[in-house]
């Protein structure tokens, strides 16, 4: 496939610098035309076990010292996406963006010693009835072996959109036997710290309400590796995919309640407020064999 714009990078880039170009760039919004197609990849991606323990512990992931948790391989695939965020072909910023949904791919356990290499790509992008939906797609290799994929759908909102977003509904899934989970103030903080992902709006009460958040907002990627730490009990050895949608942002400090069901080759599990009522996200884990 032939893309507009295509690079490979030498080295993972740091977010930390890419995020002074996102806050502080201005990018004048969306130029209502398509998005160009982007390819960005890198190759030879070592990892730091430590770094992986220390998100392993923020997570709630148990870590071995050798067994990637699947989540984990977003954080390095993400700062890929970071580039193409800042790439001058889009014309609008990071902050105008909502993670939608994400999609991960574990075609096997990955170890913590593998190089890796990272490709990502923006391919398509629609309009829809609250803004311009689009997809970024990222694969990891181990030599030529595929080990994990992800699809990550973002949207940008058209503040000239008047259609009404309705209030999402928790599942009908059964709700007994739920887990209680405790968010608090500085969990933006240390998951900043062990995946490098600083985005403002997840550190700082100050921060967050200067881009219009009451309070500090959970990352939705902690809220998925936190249900997949809870659920690895059931995969094994096993490929898998794991599916989520975002529903209602995560404040801290606060409580969340987590719960799942058993489904034909699988779990579907939800997210939801202390009282069980509100859905924060919803996702289902389907084996592959």
């Amino acid at each position: 496939m032939s893309f507009d714009y295509q690079m490979e990078l030498k080295a993972l880039p740091s977010l930390f610098t890419l995020y002074r170009k996102i806050f502080f760039s201005r990018k004048p919004g969306w130029d209502q035309k398509p998005l160009p197609s982007i390819a960005i990849s890198t190759k030879d991606v070592g990892l730091s076990a430590d770094k992986v323990r220390q998100y392993a512990e923020v997570c709630g992931f148990d870590f071995d010292g050798k067994t990637l948790p699947p989540t984990y391989i977003y954080i390095q695939a993400f700062r890929l996406h970071a580039v193409i965020f800042t790439h001058n072909a889009i014309t609008f910023p990071l902050l105008g963006m909502i993670h939608l949904k994400n999609s991960i791919t574990a075609y096997r356990a990955v170890k913590v010693d593998e190089v890796l290499s990272i490709q990502c790509q923006l391919q398509k992008s629609t309009e829809t009835d609250t803004g311009l939906e689009f997809e970024l797609e990222s694969k990891v290799f181990v030599g030529d072996e595929l080990v994990w994929q992800a699809t990550s759908t973002y949207l940008y909102r058209i503040e000239s959109s008047k259609k009404r977003a309705r209030p999402p509904r928790a599942s009908d899934m059964v709700w007994d036997n739920v887990q209680q989970w405790r968010l608090t103030d500085d969990l933006g903080r240390r998951y900043a710290k062990a995946s490098g992902d600083y985005n403002l709006i997840h550190l700082h009460p100050l921060l967050s309400k200067r881009f219009g958040f009451e309070r500090v907002l959970a990352h939705g990627m902690w809220s998925k590796a936190r249900c997949m730490a809870h659920l690895m009990q059931f995969v094994g050895d096993k490929p898998f995919k794991v599916d989520v949608e975002f529903k209602l942002p995560v404040f801290m400090p606060s409580e969340v309640t987590f719960g799942y069901e058993s489904v034909e080759q699988g779990k579907r599990f939800e997210m939801r407020d202390v009282k069980g009522k509100r859905p924060h996200l919803y996702g289902q884990l389907t084996y592959l064999t």
